[in-house]
């Protein structure tokens, strides 16, 4: 339907072109079938009418022969023929009356033959009559005499020409209907040239939008198809900066764990063994100072401590000492000590690559962060295992969940860890619902070559 819209707004020749077709073949098929039909009435008019001129003859020749058998046999079943010619001239005269009364020459030629068949009926009556009353003989001379003959005879040319003239109507009738005919062939012929042009035109346009159409839709899929690539290129640019980005930012926390190990770690056990000379040298002179002193070791103490968290927090050394199992068991124990939530742990060792183990363990750690913030959970099971040639992580809580199409706080921390464990090539899935907790599902490849 759009196309044919199309189609008329862009050819406005075409629609008028199919209106005229279509009313003209209407008019032309209408004014063909009434002429036909009025040709047609007036042929059985015409026919009718030469029935009812040859009846006329026909009823004069009956009545002759019933008036013959009478005067010859004197039987008055032989009338019976007679009046019943009389009575289909009469019959017959009437229809031809009404028949010529809009021609005037026809009409008068029917007065003509109507004079004369009724002399000859009242010629005929009369001998009738004649035999009737005993006059045989005079009824037998006028039977014998000519003047009978040459009515008869001019009743038959009457007749003729009547014939004649009705002969001219049909084939004037005939003349209209082949007319008719020829005019309809050549008017559905036309209409039949200007529908197929009206046709032509639709097609050739109809073809020129599905061809300016299909050229369309080459641009826009090529366009499409280049907006494809680029999405995947800066897809791929994205996912390359936020691994350069997570390499830089470990290199960063572990150059500061460093620092930080190094530096301050020295500093401040230095700071320490200080404090505890200066203490044991004071312990008897100066009571006081040794108070404050061993206040002094015992923040010294808790700054170590504290430094020492730190460190861990940014790079885990169990991680390269003891392995990802028991980091993460450590990890998920300090957790549940802190929070009071109870961790159910399944893990089982696992070939990965160091950075990957890395991205585990942030995963992890971050899982649990927002567990403690937004989940208000009881329960969390953590496992980690090989299934069907793959690492797979899992973390799991029981608590208030959240509606995955809506966008919660924690929608960031997410995205982070998809970004995370796409860049070491593997898929990241999360399973939410209102009051049902949090599914996060990761499957990273194994490596190669463990060292």
């Amino acid at each position: 339907m759009t196309n044919l819209f199309a189609v008329l707004r862009r050819s406005p020749v075409v629609f008028p072109l199919a209106c005229i077709a279509a009313v003209a073949m209407v008019f032309i098929s209408e004014g063909s079938y009434w002429q036909a039909v009025g040709t047609l009435d007036r042929l059985a008019a015409i026919h009718a009418s030469r029935a009812k001129i040859e009846g006329l003859a026909q009823g004069i020749l009956d009545a002759e022969s019933g008036q013959r058998g009478y005067l010859l046999t004197a039987r008055k079943e032989y009338l019976l023929p007679y009046a019943k010619a009389i009575e289909t001239i009469a019959e017959s005269f009437r229809f031809l009356h009404s028949y010529y009364d809009a021609d005037p020459r026809s009409d008068a030629l029917l007065r003509k033959l109507q004079a004369l068949m009724t002399t000859r009926l009242s010629e005929l009556a009369e001998t009738i009559r004649l035999f009737d009353e005993g006059k045989t003989d005079a009824a037998k001379e006028l039977v014998l005499s000519d003047i009978g003959k040459e009515k008869m005879e001019a009743l038959r040319v009457l007749s003729a020409e009547l014939l004649a003239s009705e002969t001219s109507h049909v084939e004037r009738n005939r003349s209209d209907i082949y007319q008719t005919l020829l005019l309809s062939r050549i008017g559905m012929a036309a209409l039949s040239a200007i529908s197929l042009l009206a046709l032509f035109l639709f097609l050739r346009q109809a073809n020129a939008i599905t061809v300016h159409e299909q050229e369309l839709k080459r641009r826009v899929q090529a366009e499409r198809d280049g907006l494809e690539v680029n999405v995947s290129e800066r897809t791929a640019q994205l996912t390359e900066l936020t691994q350069h980005l997570l390499t830089a930012r470990e290199d960063e926390r572990n150059r500061l764990a460093r620092n930080l190990h190094d530096e301050l770690g020295a500093l401040l056990t230095s700071a320490k063994l200080d404090a505890a000379r200066i203490k044991s040298r004071l312990a008897n002179t100066a009571p006081e100072a040794s108070e404050r002193l061993a206040h002094l070791v015992s923040t010294l103490n808790s700054s170590i401590a504290l430094g020492r968290r730190i460190i861990e927090d940014l790079r885990p050394s169990t991680l390269s000492n003891l392995g990802l199992p028991a980091t993460l068991e450590i990890l998920a124990r300090e957790f549940a000590e802190s929070s009071g939530v109870e961790v159910h742990c399944t893990l089982h060792a696992v070939k990965l690559e160091p950075a990957t183990e890395l991205v585990v363990y942030r995963l992890v750690q971050e899982a649990i962060t927002n567990i403690s913030k937004y989940a208000k959970a009881r329960n969390v099971w953590l496992s980690v295992g090989e299934h069907g040639g793959a690492v797979q992580v899992s973390v799991r809580d029981d608590g208030v969940g959240f509606d995955t199409t809506a966008h919660s706080r924690s929608a960031f921390g997410l995205l982070g860890m998809r970004f995370r464990v796409e860049a070491e090539g593997g898929s990241f899935g999360v399973s939410a619902a209102p009051g049902q907790g949090t599914l996060i599902q990761v499957t990273l490849p194994q490596a190669q070559d463990v060292t």
